[in-house]
């Protein structure tokens, strides 16, 4: 299917409006930025956030219980050269990724290097779930092909990879939610669950809150709410669409700040709902008035709603 064809369903427009709406041509420049931000986070997070994958390299394999995937791809248990290689080689590849040359070569070999490093830690007890989604964008980003930070043409490739990195993101609060009531039920959100959390894992800032627990209790009920309302996000103008991304943010600091939980990889995802691309000119702007040359003109005021139209569209055939 080459990227102007639409699918057509018989009884209706729905097919078609739907079509539309997951292939709507979206800023080369907003894919670019977000790769910048994807490949960044990997290197941080290979050195710094979770590293468990480097000293599963000196566990006995005994203690080597495959998932899913290693069983279907026959993946053996760690070594200490494996890891070595994974780790050095996501943030090689990730860094030159970074440059915007070979985006689909590199960018799938920081997939596979990173999604690898992820499967060793994982083989050898807890699986976090909060490195799924992330494995979307690191998987489609580089299907986009060339894209750089000043590139201001639109592409539905672009569009397709940027609105499935979105979707997978609001699934992971969606879900999370269902999970909650499917093998907790009712009971998570009217039993002492934050309560428990602050016990054993919280700060500081959140210990005050144990003398007062309905603010707890209540609080589960507005997470609920918020999990299960997350998909409203699609419905919102660009105005309000950022406001409930930065709202998400403040309760993702307010969860660390409390019991140091952080979903990194999420938040990455989460930065997909923003006009990247105005940021990044804003801060080219902001640079070249620092080293004296004359300013491009900037991001324009925001009018509430992002101008769709106003940039050509590429076809996926051409990215």
């Amino acid at each position: 299917m080459s990227g102007r064809e639409t699918v057509v369903e018989p009884g209706g427009r729905t097919g078609s409006r739907f079509s539309g709406w997951l292939f709507a041509p979206m800023p080369l420049s907003r894919v670019a930025a977000l790769r910048v931000l994807v490949f960044a986070f990997v290197i941080v997070d290979v050195l710094l956030l979770h590293t468990s994958g480097w000293y599963h390299g000196y566990a006995d394999p005994v203690w080597y219980e495959p998932l899913v995937m290693g069983t279907v791809l026959h993946l053996p248990a760690a070594t200490v050269l494996l890891v070595q290689v994974l780790k050095w080689g996501c943030v090689a590849a990730a860094l030159a990724a970074m440059t915007g040359r070979a985006p689909r070569l590199l960018g799938w070999v920081v997939a596979v290097g990173w999604v690898w490093y992820q499967y060793v830690a994982f083989s050898y007890g807890k699986v976090d779930h909060d490195r799924a989604d992330f494995v979307v964008a690191l998987a489609l980003l580089p299907t986009v092909g060339l894209a750089h930070l000043s590139d201001q043409r639109r592409s539905e490739a672009a569009g397709f990879a940027l609105r499935a990195v979105q979707l997978a993101a609001v699934a992971t609060y969606f879900l999370s939610a269902w999970a909650k009531v499917r093998f907790g039920g009712w009971d998570w959100v009217n039993s002492a669950t934050m309560v428990r959390a602050v016990v054993r894992r919280g700060t500081p800032m959140a210990q005050w809150l144990l003398e007062v627990p309905w603010t707890l209790h209540w609080f589960q009920w507005v997470l609920m709410g918020a999990e299960l309302t997350s998909p409203v996000i699609f419905f919102l103008s660009e105005k309000w669409r950022r406001r409930v991304v930065g709202g998400w943010f403040v309760f993702h600091a307010m969860t660390y700040g409390a019991i140091t939980i952080a979903f990194w990889p999420h938040l990455v995802m989460m930065l997909a709902f923003l006009p990247l691309e105005r940021y990044a000119a804003w801060l080219r702007e902001q640079f070249g008035r620092l080293r004296g040359g004359s300013p491009r003109r900037g991001p324009q005021p925001d009018r509430g709603r992002e101008p769709e139209q106003a940039l050509p569209s590429v076809p996926v055939s051409r990215v």
